[in-house]
């Protein structure tokens, strides 16, 4: 059977903490710090994600407390200066939110987060309503899978069509998630392509080829 992407609604959290936007600083810092979280959403309604409020939109209270912000870091630095003088989470947070939904692949998602450079991100429905929160370490389960289903995986879904003429003759071997292809792989546009395929697969570390023949090597591509 062919494997499907892993999403979002694979590797989520669906207990999600959460304030209003009427939320005080206190309270915020409060819920933070119980709840072990870096940041959380705010809703409207009945629960739609409208903002994310994170330890760097806290920051800037405590860093002007004793000192009030000169005129330079007024004008650099509008966005934290405002922030230093809000009172609630609709005032801190920063908005729109950035979030992901439940379907999108895990790839998609650690792509959202390297780009943005966030830690976590709300997952939401079509209509905006929070459904869970996904983090680095969430994204990171996919390097769980065993050495064995992966190369289930590899034989069945990659090496059973790509070397369809010869795919007894190829051994696939996994050790803490490194592939090793061994066999009589062809050329090296074809162990290119093979290389691509197998990154590819969700939870594999790397790649490697054992080369059989004449000219017997080992090689990383």
């Amino acid at each position: 059977m062919e494997h499907t992407p892993y999403t979002v609604s694979d590797v989520m959290t669906q207990t999600v903490v959460a304030i209003g936007q009427e939320a005080r600083f206190k309270e915020i810092v409060e819920t933070m710090e119980q709840w072990k979280v870096s940041a959380l959403p705010v809703l409207a309604g009945e629960g739609r994600v409208v903002g994310v409020v994170s330890e760097a939109d806290l920051l800037p209270k405590e860093e002007f407390r004793e000192n009030a912000p000169d005129h330079s870091q007024q004008l650099q630095r509008s966005d934290d200066v405002r922030k230093a003088g809000a009172l609630t989470a609709g005032q801190l947070m920063t908005a729109p939110a950035l979030t992901v939904h439940a379907g999108d692949t895990v790839a998609q998602a650690a792509r959202t987060m390297a780009r943005k450079s966030v830690k976590r991100l709300p997952v939401v429905d079509a209509t905006g309503m929070l459904q869970g929160i996904v983090s680095r370490s969430d994204l990171l389960k996919v390097f769980l899978r065993s050495d064995e289903d992966l190369a289930a995986e590899v034989r069945t879904e990659i090496v059973g069509r790509l070397f369809s003429r010869t795919p007894n003759e190829v051994a696939v071997h996994v050790t803490d998630g490194v592939v090793t292809l061994r066999g009589p792989l062809g050329d090296r546009a074809l162990m290119a392509v093979a290389a691509r395929l197998v990154r590819a697969v969700e939870g594999v570390v790397d790649v490697t080829f054992e080369l059989t023949g004449p000219a017997q090597m080992s090689t990383r591509i």
